[in-house]
């Protein structure tokens, strides 16, 4: 037998293998706990062997990781009692779990796994702030109506967030601005704001020596965490249910903060801190200092490079694929049809006014579905228009003379266009392409927020901790992967283009 012919024929075969595997889709909230309880939830699974895992981090609020569970684009995702029945269901109540199940039976889902701790809502302010103002209360705020209220987006938004708080307490109304949460603690601590939203489990509670304000009035209900989960998932995987199943009560509250320190004040990898916890052991160490941070060159080329680098590639350059196959027939369109221009390229203009979180959302609802394809969808919009405006203005630059003198030697019109005027526009179509192009390496980064992958991972991680460096990791890349686009469109341009054809017709734009 021939051995290494057998080896090599294995190697080759490994990639179709692991996408012919069953593949589990665990999702996570764009906040710190969830990252961590996501990925003790997929190396739970992993550890079973039973189906491929993939962790799309960082999904964006509460209806959006709902909705991408309910539509199957994920499987399993850590969630909290109280925002299941308040926010997602509606209800008036926390039930126990068996009503709940029987309120998600509705929508092919279900919770179960209690963790064994629970998170609830608060709101804090500097202990030096509060003790000089008198305030050890929520029904305190009333009397300080100057106070600087900044919260996070989605408890601006919540029936269990900021209106209904307002309500209960009888504040005044308005009087809160948003703000991510993994920067309010830093601007609370400069004085920028006075009050936040913070969570009972937040390790940066006691670092920055917060008064947590008391809830007398009893508004916020139990946050119990629990997994939710497809119905179904018992039943597909069985081995993968019966080992989440034993992460029941394993988790203690006193625990869960350790394990939030252990990212935001440690800066350890959420898998490593799933792997230590998984293994018993403590990751958490002592809290570092600013210094202390993560190594920016071992963030950048940690072990996550390459698979984001290809997931940005890809977002960027199928997209533009796209963007080429329906821009330039557009913008031929567009010089040929004098009445459609204005639409053609009024169309355009506007998907590019279109705020890109916005559009993502749109398309989730649309498509019912997160991930890749919404993300390149976004993204194809956004490159039309500089293709298209590039190519009608490189093609309405090609001499009248020219095409004269291609009419009165009997070419048919579209070999006219084939032969002369696309040649001579085409390093104005060129240019377009590459703008486009760069464009979309940015905006891809937004992509991560649908779990569409790419560098934008980093950002939004570095985001939910506040770690600068993480935040870098993403942004770097991205920008080298901006300007070496741009290098590659202009050697493609000095190698297709003949450098004659820059002073024949067609202009830059």
């Amino acid at each position: 037998m021939n051995y290494p012919l057998v080896r090599l024929l294995t190697l080759l075969l490994l990639p179709a293998l692991a996408l012919a595997q069953p593949v589990v889709n665990v999702g996570s909230k764009r906040f710190t706990e969830s990252y961590i309880l996501a990925e003790i939830i997929s190396r739970t699974l992993e550890r079973t062997g039973e189906a491929r895992v993939v962790h799309h981090q960082g999904l964006g609020n509460t209806a959006i990781v709902f909705a991408a569970l309910r539509s199957g684009s994920i499987d399993v995702y850590p969630e909290y009692t109280g925002t299941l029945a308040l926010e997602v269901l509606g209800l008036d109540r926390v039930p126990g779990l068996g009503d709940l199940n029987r309120e998600l039976a509705r929508h092919g889902l279900a919770a179960g796994v209690p963790l064994g701790f629970g998170n609830s809502y608060a709101l804090a302010m500097l202990e030096s702030r509060a003790a000089a103002l008198g305030i050890t209360r929520l029904s305190d705020l009333g009397a300080h109506p100057q106070l600087r209220i900044a919260l996070s987006q989605e408890f601006l938004q919540r029936k269990d967030g900021w209106p209904a708080l307002q309500r209960a307490y009888r504040l005044p109304p308005g009087g809160a601005g948003g703000l991510d949460h993994g920067l309010a603690y830093e601007a609370l601590a400069a004085g920028t704001i006075d009050v936040m939203d913070v969570y009972a489990t937040d390790a940066k509670i006691e670092r920055y020596r917060l008064r947590v304000l008391r809830d007398d009035r009893g508004f916020f209900p139990a946050y119990d965490a629990v997994i939710l989960y497809r119905a179904d998932l018992p039943a597909r995987h069985p081995r993968s249910w019966q080992a989440l199943q034993g992460l029941a009560g394993r988790i203690r509250p006193e625990q869960m903060i350790r394990l939030n320190a252990a990212a935001e004040l440690s800066a350890v990898p959420f898998a490593r801190i799933a792997d230590d916890f998984l293994a018993g052991r403590h990751a958490e160490g002592a809290p570092a200092s600013r210094h202390e941070r993560r190594e920016f060159l071992s963030a950048l080329f940690g072990e996550d490079f390459w698979r984001l680098t290809f997931q940005h590639l890809g977002l960027v350059f199928v997209s533009l694929a796209l963007g080429v196959a329906a821009g330039v027939p557009l913008g031929i369109g567009a010089s040929r049809m004098p009445r459609a221009r204005a639409w053609i390229l009024g169309g355009a203009g506007v998907l590019q006014t279109v705020p890109a979180l916005a559009l993502l959302a749109f398309l989730i609802a649309a498509l019912d579905r997160i991930g890749t394809l919404p993300a390149i969808i976004a993204l194809f919009l956004y490159s039309l228009l500089p293709i298209v405006r590039n190519t009608e203005t490189g093609l309405a630059g090609v001499p009248r003379a020219l095409k004269d003198s291609a009419t009165a030697l009997g070419i048919g019109e579209g070999t006219r266009l084939r032969l002369i005027e696309l040649p001579l526009a085409a390093r104005t179509i060129l240019a377009g392409i590459k703008t486009a192009a760069v464009i979309n390496v940015g905006t891809a980064t937004i992509a991560a927020f649908i779990g569409a992958g790419g560098y934008g991972e980093r950002i939004v991680a570095g985001l939910a901790v506040n770690d600068p460096v993480l935040l870098l990791a993403g942004a770097v890349p991205a920008a080298v992967m901006a300007l070496g686009v741009q290098w590659g469109f202009d050697a493609l341009d000095r190698l297709l283009v003949s450098p004659a054809l820059s002073h024949t017709g067609g202009r830059p734009g």
